[in-house]
């Protein structure tokens, strides 16, 4: 009897130690980021950011076999404490229990999970050429649980009569319809920001971020998002995940109350103490630019409602190359778009994506540098030799460049130095970068005008500029709805660009998921679209394969993508006449073929009788 009181006993102070370590937790620490980590990553060390009132001073403890306390820093602000542990390879999956103590006096334990990382993990496949990118933006794609559209823990409710408010979207609309999505032949999905934007209007969109950690409850939940990306998987379609790097949403936490003095760039956070970004892009890789410009590009805050923050400050830099980390690998990323991607401190952009490389070396990284001007793009692209020594492990830019030039040729009359001049001079560019296959191309964003609208709503255009795209070198990227033609002015409105895809919404008379209600146009675009990206997704030649064009002189661009194995043909032509193609012009490709078949309509050819109609474009197998 006295075994069991004593046992009794024993367990009753071990459950009140429990409750008071619980309560001191409470109390104590109102936050710990990252949430969780992972055994046997490349990188041994991880820095934790605890939040509490008043715990700086506090000295941590632990003691767990492969883990150790490397040292305990902190900033300005008393209330933030920075951990710096390694987890060595010999550490298992567990629970660390972390002490944070004030003398005897025990005001926190920190129960830290490590967990096993999926098998495979660090091996994971990104995306690459032979893949194509569908990007929507979740709140304007489909309503699959209205019951979130407005939260209780969220400032801004649903609006779907405003532009530019919340309509509704979320990541159940996308999961719904990704059999839609895999059937028009895409593999990859970049969703435009989902984690929490907690910002009272305009919260949309995805950029002004008030939690890195969490995923807007109007879209749903991190497990939600999760389960979205487990299933994309098992259709084919890897998930892209869009990060900034560069800013805040103006109502994150931070806000109020900054970790240290120099979080953010700039004096204050009040509207006027602050710079504004010169946008001044090229001064990063121009030899003659001055100090003072570089740091008005780099410094300024993007938008007066977008704090800017300052990677320069380890902590800081540590948290973001973590936060990124976290989400690869909690859920099974295919690939990261980085935002606004120049815009952050050169030297952190280094050391961000030298670790993602490091961590997963077969993985894909997209940057935005929104740029007309080549160089400015190609100096962030990994194995570039910049003359300023500047060392970038990002496989991927956005090639804006060759945006450009294909929206512009498409308009313009064709002459010696316009039109389709420009988009066959626009390819020489591709000596400026170490991987050119790597770039992905686009027709539109949901930052430009719609495709269609920016070709005059001219089909015979718009077919030409999704041929384009779809058998050029790079990573053909597509917006969605522009697959119906979507519209909007040719200035930038971004609410009217990021419309609702017709049918995502219960009630809605057209529905481009099922057909219903669409235009006679609008299903020739779509079965257009789907017909060619499928082909695309099963041709080697067009993904990988070798390029050779020829001057449009007095005649249709004609290019070709082929391999050892297989030839295409492209032909585009912008009169209004018919033009038949003199092949002897293309014998250096062509080695004797003499037949093709259209890829589209599958009917046969006879080479030296192929003609391409006015106005439009032809893609011929070669086989």
């Amino acid at each position: 009897m006295k075994h069991i009181s004593a046992l009794i006993l024993a367990l009753g102070c071990a459950a009140s130690l429990a409750a008071a370590e619980a309560a001191a937790e409470q109390n104590a620490v109102e936050r710990v980021e990252p949430p969780n980590w992972w055994t046997g990553m490349a990188v041994p060390d991880l820095q934790l950011m605890v939040h509490g009132d008043d715990i700086a001073g506090l000295k941590a403890n632990l003691d767990y076999p492969g883990v150790k306390l490397v040292a305990s820093e902190r900033e300005e602000n008393p209330d933030y404490l920075f951990l710096d542990l390694q987890v060595s390879a010999e550490a298992a999956p567990g629970t660390v229990q972390i002490a944070l103590r004030d003398g005897d006096d025990t005001r926190a334990v920190i129960h830290y999970q490590l967990q096993a990382r999926k098998p495979g993990s660090a091996q994971r496949r990104g995306f690459d050429s032979a893949d194509a990118i569908y990007l929507l933006t979740p709140d304007r794609f489909a309503n699959g649980d209205p019951d979130n559209d407005s939260t209780a823990d969220t400032s801004e409710g649903a609006d779907r009569q405003q532009p530019g408010g919340r309509h509704g979207g979320d990541l159940a609309g996308m999961r719904q319809h990704l059999d839609y999505v895999a059937d028009l032949g895409f593999t990859q999905i970049w969703p435009t920001p989902l984690v929490e934007n907690d910002q009272p209007s305009y919260s949309y969109h995805g950029y002004a971020a008030t939690d890195l950690y969490r995923i807007d409850p109007r879209f749903g939940s991190n497990d939600d998002y999760f389960a979205f990306v487990q299933a994309a998987r098992k259709k084919g379609i890897g998930v892209i995940q869009d990060i900034v790097l560069n800013h805040l949403g103006s109502e994150h936490r931070w806000l109020k109350d900054l970790p240290s003095k120099d979080w953010l760039n700039g004096d204050g956070i009040k509207k006027g103490e602050f710079p504004i970004t010169s946008h001044m892009r090229t001064t990063l890789a121009d030899p003659y630019a001055a100090d003072v410009d570089r740091e008005a590009f780099s410094s300024g805050w993007f938008v007066d409602s977008m704090p800017d923050m300052n990677q320069r400050n380890p902590h800081l830099a540590n948290y973001l190359i973590q936060n990124s980390l976290w989400w690869v690998e909690s859920a099974d990323l295919s690939g990261i778009r980085a935002d606004t991607y120049g815009y952050s401190d050169p030297e952190f952009l280094q050391q961000w994506s030298a670790r993602i490389h490091r961590e997963y070396p077969n993985f894909s990284v997209v940057g935005e540098e929104w740029s007309r001007n080549p160089v400015v793009v190609s100096h962030w692209q990994i194995d570039k030799q910049n003359p300023d020594g500047y060392k970038s492990y990002l496989q991927s830019l956005m090639d804006f460049p060759l945006f450009y030039a294909l929206r512009e040729s498409l308009v313009e009359e064709d002459t010696l130095h316009s039109g389709l001049t420009d988009l066959y001079e626009a390819m020489v560019n591709d000596i400026l970068y170490p991987h050119p296959q790597r770039m992905v191309i686009l027709g539109g964003n949901h930052d430009t005008s719609r495709l269609y609208s920016a070709l005059d709503d001219d089909y015979g255009l718009y077919k030409m500029a999704v041929t384009y795209l779809a058998t050029m070198r790079g990573i053909p990227q597509f917006f969605y709805g522009d697959e119906l033609l979507m519209q909007s002015p040719k200035q930038r409105d971004d609410g009217i660009v990021r419309s609702d895809f017709p049918g995502g919404w219960s009630g809605d008379s057209a529905n481009g998921f099922t057909g219903k209600g669409l235009s006679r146009e609008q299903r020739r675009a779509q079965g257009y679209v789907r017909t060619l990206f499928n082909w695309r997704r099963h041709t080697p030649a067009v993904q990988s394969g070798a390029l050779k064009h020829f001057a449009p002189l007095d005649g249709p661009y004609v290019y070709f993508r082929y391999d050892d194995h297989n030839k295409i043909m492209v032909a585009i032509n912008k009169s209004d006449q018919p033009q038949k193609l003199d092949m002897a012009r293309y014998a250096e490709v062509l080695h004797g073929e003499s037949r093709a078949t259209d890829v589209i309509s599958g009917k046969h050819y006879k080479l030296d009788q192929l003609v391409v109609p006015a106005r439009d474009v032809l893609v011929v197998d070669l086989k």
